[in-house]
């Protein structure tokens, strides 16, 4: 257990995203950022890398650009952002955080499977720092509102930074498609499961081939109370901690008897 707590106001944050530098999410969690810490690093990807999941680019080189004081791009996924800044653009000391987003659509669910604003969490966790990931969910194809990310988010880093965290935690964070007076509270919750699955759709092309696309889940609907998926289907904010550990311990105590 880490029995710190983070002074904001003089904490080194790092910022990333897997929708990449340009993303208007990741330049309204700088913004966040800066209102809460004036030591602020952003490195994120050179272009859009949703769904990477926690995938590292190993079969080539890595190159990154600096953009500006602090503020990188590297032309690799979130996960790679995350280990390049820690270990050779972010100089003088470590993060103290790293805040990940805010991502164009939600991650809930058995999005955090395949979601690279997660993964960025993720790595951040495996380098032993604090990890937030933020995901602003949509309405359809209405343009997307950050409004409701921009007023609650610093409020909940400052509740986050407050208390003790398990060793290899991350905090997914979720934001209805709501304007923020009709936001319901903010929640703590469990990661949820739909009940529907991914559709896959074939198809052929102008040349004449086949193809198969996979496409978005059917529906969001959960039968499970208290995720992430009803919580935010209800109009909250949902905040779920996830731990690295993916031990069944249940299970393993069978098999420690099978296998004794």
């Amino acid at each position: 257990m880490d029995r710190r707590t983070i002074d904001l106001k003089k904490a080194r944050i790092l910022v990333t995203n897997d929708d990449g530098i340009h993303a208007p999410g990741l330049r309204i969690l700088e913004r966040i950022a800066r209102s809460l810490s004036p030591d602020v690093w952003v490195v994120a990807p050179e272009t859009e890398q949703s769904a990477t999941s926690h995938s590292l680019t190993l079969r080539r080189p890595l190159r990154s650009r600096r953009l500006g004081p602090r503020r990188f791009s590297v032309d690799g996924t979130p996960t790679d952002c995350v280990l390049v800044a820690r270990h050779d653009l972010v100089t003088g000391r470590p993060p103290d955080i790293v805040l990940s987003g805010i991502n164009h659509g939600g991650n809930l669910g058995e999005d955090v499977t395949y979601s690279g604003t997660v993964a960025a969490a993720m790595e951040a966790a495996l380098l032993g720092i604090r990890a937030v990931a933020f995901s602003q969910t949509r309405d359809g194809d209405k343009p997307i509102s950050w409004a409701t990310a921009q007023k609650f988010a610093p409020g909940i880093l400052r509740r986050l930074a407050a208390i003790r965290w398990s060793r290899d935690m991350l905090v997914n964070v979720n934001f209805p498609a709501l304007p923020p007076a009709k936001v319901r509270g903010v929640r703590s919750c469990r990661q949820g499961r739909r009940d529907l699955g991914t559709s896959v759709s074939r198809g052929v092309d102008p040349g004449g081939r086949p193809y198969i696309w996979v496409g978005n889940f059917r529906s969001d609907a959960s039968s499970g109370r208290n995720t992430d998926l009803s919580v935010v289907a209800d109009g909250g904010i949902s905040v779920t901690p996830l731990h690295l550990d993916l031990t069944h311990k249940s299970t393993l105590r069978d098999l420690n008897e099978v296998f004794a």
